[in-house]
């Protein structure tokens, strides 16, 4: 997963003195009606210095045309991530959709004839998403879906006239299962009632008589099932083992409808892909040689080929598996570089993928797998950044406060920059992600021209190594993975080119959690936090997060309503011990986030004021738990690296003056 390429009640709390920041000042500005409080006006030459950096865009490959070589990428243009058509390698990109709000989701072409496509977008990022048609020869946009539901994507029909989703319409905290036909939405009916949050549908049986699903618990459980497309009757694949708890992942089909792959941890620490027999339910293992998780799994339509990605301590390699054997086929002219997004064009030869890396954005290609031919169908710009000598990371290992070895990448400023580096901290979300290194855009301003040295830690419950790693986070063990960036700070302190008095820790989502709690607990070992859509406490958090989440993140933070969780969580929380908060502040939230309502940043923000150290707090418009937006994007950046300045660097007052040599 990708750390920033991560729902519900709101309890609004007024800010005083918050109000919009005034049109004329500064040189850059969010989105109008956004909310900010003490972030000085950014100044323009701080924006034409930082241009470069801005100014790049990517691509990310999203479906193949059934009958022609052409795809559907996603990209920016305008404001917004909208759909695009590239009719061949290289070619021009052709914008179809057209909207303020992003377009990046669940699309995909019609499977048999082309002549339409799906997708899904919410509004203002309330993740409330909704499905609809778009009409090739018209350009008409027809809605599918009930405009105030959340809606999955869609999952196709192997004779392309209906679309499985998800729906949580009936009473906003379960995920029912819907059938349409797209080219008819009065043809939208119920297929079967669910009770949890967790559900997804993932393949259709090659004669579209059933539907095979999974039923996600958490990261560590999971269940499959077949649902009879008829009756709605919900059969259990994959029962409970006393002996073990067991996930699933990517599942599919296979072509004779005897047997499903699917990728799983059943029997091993790391997930592997399997094949079950449907009949005798007896798994064979694909990819016990890989010692590592697999994270995507794509079955070829002729059945042949599977693709498949390894997740190799943060390193994706793509593999390709004969179906029958479970041979793998060699690909030595593969470039290296993070690999996702793997989809089979029907044609069953090309494998179309998106792929970026420490050097280069994010880009649509292709794999020819008779030939071995690897083509990339964008080159997405720059900003006029000559990223050749871009530095790769070196993964780094610290011995947490219990002996367990943590890891984490670590990103050198160039050779130039002399003497003992500042450090910039940056905790991925999830809890279960994992920072993996991929290309870190606007992020290599603060190296390239700061000289900031950036450290991305995988504490204990990060995905990629392992289900036990992954769940030594859960619950009350929740405090050991804040103990373990103590020990990262010790870590930091013993490197002799590292400054430890010069410390920032910053995070997103459960990110921004952990970046608060380390301000809390080590705030003499830090400069300054900053705080992006994080919870402030637990509780107040579950209490308030998306009906429909809330089951699935109290498997992983514990159930607030146990009186000894809730003891816990409270003990823990930093909205309990903001007067531990001595350092300077940035707290960052969208204004209809339903993952981390606005509330948990309201709360944080006030109370930390209290303690008469320097708050600044951003509110984007329009935005959700992300931002899609590149005005707010941009100002979210300018402001970030005004506020490292400050409060790290301890430049001037106005930072451009020092940028100016003023």
């Amino acid at each position: 997963m990708r750390a920033s390429r991560t729902l519900g009640l709101m309890i609004l709390i007024l800010i005083t003195c918050v109000g919009p920041v005034p049109a004329d000042e500064g040189g850059a500005q969010p989105e109008p009606g956004s909310l900010t409080e003490g972030i000085p006006p950014i100044p323009k030459s701080l924006v034409r210095e930082m241009g470069r950096y801005t100014q790049g865009r990517s691509a990310e490959f999203l479906s193949w045309h059934p009958l022609r070589r052409e795809m559907l990428i996603v990209t920016y243009f305008g404001n917004t991530p909208q759909v695009h058509l590239v009719q061949f390698p290289g070619g021009a990109r052709t914008q179809l959709t057209f909207s303020e709000e992003r377009t990046a989701v669940g699309v995909s072409f019609q499977p048999t004839k082309g002549d339409y496509f799906i997708f899904s977008r919410d509004s203002g990022g309330n993740g409330n998403s909704q499905n609809y048609r778009y009409d090739l020869a018209s350009g008409q946009v027809t809605l599918l879906t009930d405009g105030k539901s959340r809606n999955g994507p869609g999952v196709w029909s192997n004779r392309g006239d209906r679309i499985a989703y998800g729906s949580t319409r009936r009473n906003d905290t379960d995920v029912d299962l819907y059938v349409v036909n797209p080219l008819d939405p009065k043809s939208d009916r119920l297929l079967v009632q669910l009770e949890g949050g967790g559900w997804r549908p993932l393949d259709w049986s090659p004669s579209d008589k059933k539907i095979l699903a999974l039923q996600e618990i958490s990261i560590g459980e999971g269940y499959l099932w077949l649902i009879d497309v008829g009756t709605g009757a919900k059969t259990l694949l994959t029962p409970s083992s006393a002996s073990e708890v067991v996930a699933y992942g990517d599942a599919h089909f296979s072509k004779d409808g005897k047997s499903i792959y699917a990728i799983t941890d059943r029997d091993s620490d790391f997930r592997r892909l399997a094949r079950i027999d449907l009949d005798s339910r007896h798994y064979t293992f694909l990819t016990t040689n890989i010692p590592w998780d697999i994270s995507e799994a794509q079955l070829s339509r002729d059945g042949k080929w599977i693709g498949i990605i390894s997740n190799e301590d943060g390193k994706t390699t793509l593999h390709l598996l004969d179906a029958v054997s479970g041979r793998e086929r060699r690909l030595p002219n593969f470039p290296p570089g993070y690999v996702i997004d793997l989809h089979w064009h029907r044609n069953s030869h090309d494998l179309g993928f998106s792929m970026d890396s420490v050097r280069t954005n994010s880009d649509a290609y292709s794999l020819d797998v008779r030939t071995g031919k690897v083509e990339r169908w964008t080159f997405s710009e720059l900003g006029g950044l000559n990223t050749d000598n871009f530095v790769e990371p070196r993964v780094i290992h610290w011995k947490s406060f219990d002996g367990l070895t943590i890891s984490g990448m670590l990103y050198r400023p160039p050779a130039h920059f002399g003497g003992k580096r500042p450090v910039m901290i940056d905790i991925h979300g999830g809890p279960e992600d994992q920072f993996q290194p991929y290309f870190l855009g606007v992020q290599n301003y603060y190296m390239n021209e700061l000289g900031i040295a950036l450290l991305f830690p995988n504490i204990r419950g990060s995905s990629g190594f392992g289900k036990k790693f992954v769940n030594l986070d859960n619950g009350i063990l929740r405090e050991n993975a804040y103990k373990d960036l103590g020990s990262l700070l010790e870590w930091i302190a013993a490197q002799p080119d590292l400054d430890a008095s010069r410390v920032m820790v910053t995070g997103a989502s459960y990110g921004g959690n952990a970046a608060l709690v380390t301000a809390m607990m080590y705030a003499d070992r830090i400069r300054c936090a900053i705080d992006i859509y994080g919870p402030s406490n637990l509780v107040t958090f579950l209490e308030h997060t998306a009906p429909y989440r809330r089951d699935l993140r109290r498997v992983e933070y514990g159930d607030e309503r146990d009186p000894q969780i809730r003891e816990f969580l409270e003990r823990v929380a930093p909205l309990n011990h903001a007067s531990s908060i001595t350092k300077p502040l940035f707290v960052i939230q969208g204004e209809n986030d339903p993952a981390v309502p606005r509330s948990e940043s309201d709360q944080i923000v006030n109370a930390v004021r209290k303690n008469g150290v320097p708050v600044w707090y951003f509110i984007a418009k329009g935005e959700g738990h992300g931002f899609g937006k590149v005005a707010n994007y941009n100002y979210r950046f300018y402001a970030t690296v005004m506020f490292a300045r400050r409060y790290l660097l301890d430049e001037a007052e106005n930072p451009a003056q020092t940028a100016n040599g003023n």
